[in-house]
């Protein structure tokens, strides 16, 4: 029994492409946590500024506005030629980086430009691998091959987080981005080894008499009309917006300050704080590629309330090990949550708008940036305890009014949002 159980949740590596997406997409996202992490505490120490650290994490969510653009662009060339092109671009801004940094020639301002340069384009990475995904799965794969690839993220968080730090304060941010660097190429690379997948490439027929640029603003309409258009799909978006503006600051871009400000501690700190997050989100992820059977709705709805009663009880929280273990609880509700959210769309997107479900979606992120900033000026106003009691009570209330204005298309067991 146990067997059947590992094939099952080992299933999604039977497609050949699902073998090379998951090692590229662990890579960069191994890149990516390394390098937010690194950055963070690079501006942290230099500036002393918590305004500048928000502002920073602000910068790499700029292209969510953009991201129903990137996906009507993957929609029309094909997603995996997207994701190849995006990750090639990731390669040349960490070696940039890596050059200035080695060259004795990095500074804040020189950061700031490149992360508002790659943040245009980073945000629609996700959406992006969501609908490359579900090009190349069979639908009754699809849940274990989300939370599979969702694995990607978290144990990217944890190697980020442990090693990232003790590299940084070992070998210097210029060595570090060396490892970046070739962990972004590499990706490309096995990015490259991917068959196009036939329905990515199916571009939808317009009629010959439309001009280029009516035809683009018309795709462009349809797709964010399409994600808007069931009350699963709002749900999902609705939760996915509250999660960016309330929850994700508290255990994203603040965490550099919690660690040096709250609890006293340097980067390695730091870093058992980010990876006991993500430790529990790995959990999560697991939990559900090994799950069969699931009502992702009534999940959605559980473990987003379960994510901010968590959050309530971390503000408060000023001992280390208390701290760590109430983050590996909130990052296994977290999990559960946006896997939820994820299988949700992209089970009800139509194969040709998936691209465009995914970045808006992806747009919807843009609520992290908001959040910071306003955590940001509201830690300097009424301190961080307050700050985050407000983010995470007002979530939980919002979540509970979502949950109830909803409820016929989230809770029945029979509901759409709720099939199998």
């Amino acid at each position: 029994m146990s067997g059947a159980g590992r094939t099952s949740a080992l299933a999604p590596f039977h497609i050949r492409n699902y073998r090379f997406q998951w090692p590229s997409d662990l890579l960069t996202s191994w890149a990516f946590e390394v390098e937010t992490l690194v950055l963070g505490w690079y501006i942290m120490v230099e500036t002393g500024s918590v305004l500048l650290l928000t502002v920073l994490a602000s910068l790499q969510y700029v292209g969510t506005l953009i991201a129903p653009v990137l996906g009507m662009v993957g929609d029309r060339m094909g997603h995996r030629d997207l994701m190849v092109a995006m990750r090639f671009a990731y390669t040349v801004l960490s070696a940039t980086i890596m050059t200035l940094a080695l060259t004795g020639h990095l500074a804040p301002l020189n950061v700031m430009i490149i992360v508002s340069i790659m943040g245009l384009i980073r945000p629609s990475d996700l959406g992006v691998r969501g609908a490359l995904l579900a090009d190349i799965m069979p639908a009754g794969l699809l849940v274990g091959a989300i939370s599979l690839a969702r694995t990607t993220q978290d144990s990217a968080r944890i190697a980020g987080a442990l090693t990232g730090a003790a590299l940084f304060a070992a070998l210097g941010i210029g060595f570090v981005y060396v490892a970046i660097t070739c962990f972004y190429l590499a990706a490309a690379v096995l990015m490259l080894c991917l068959t196009r997948p036939a329905k990515s490439l199916g571009a939808v027929d317009h009629p010959a008499n439309d001009t280029p640029s009516s035809t683009l603003l018309q795709d462009l309409k349809e797709g964010i009309v399409y994600a808007w258009s069931g009350p699963g799909m709002r749900a999902a978006l609705c939760v996915a917006f509250l999660a960016n503006l309330t929850a994700f600051p508290l255990t994203n871009g603040l965490l550099p300050y919690v660690a040096r400000d709250i609890f006293h501690t340097d980067q390695t700190g730091l870093g058992y704080l980010s990876a006991s997050f993500a430790v529990g989100s790995l959990i999560g992820s697991i939990t559900l590629s090994l799950a069969g059977g699931v009502r992702v709705a009534r999940l959605l709805i559980g473990a987003t309330l379960a994510w901010y009663a968590m959050l309530l009880v971390f503000v408060e929280i000023r001992t280390m090990p208390v701290a760590m273990a109430c983050l590996v609880l909130a990052g296994m509700a977290q999990s559960m949550s946006m896997i939820s959210a994820a299988v949700m769309l992209m089970r009800h997107a139509s194969a040709h708008l998936r691209g465009r479900v995914m970045g808006v979606r992806m747009m919807v992120i843009y609520g992290l940036p908001l959040g910071l900033l306003a955590a940001g000026s509201l830690i300097d106003l009424i301190g961080y305890s307050a700050t985050g009691t407000l983010y995470a009570s007002a979530g939980l209330i919002a979540m509970v009014a979502i949950a109830l204005h909803w409820r016929a298309d989230l809770w029945p067991v029979h509901a759409p949002a709720n099939g199998r």
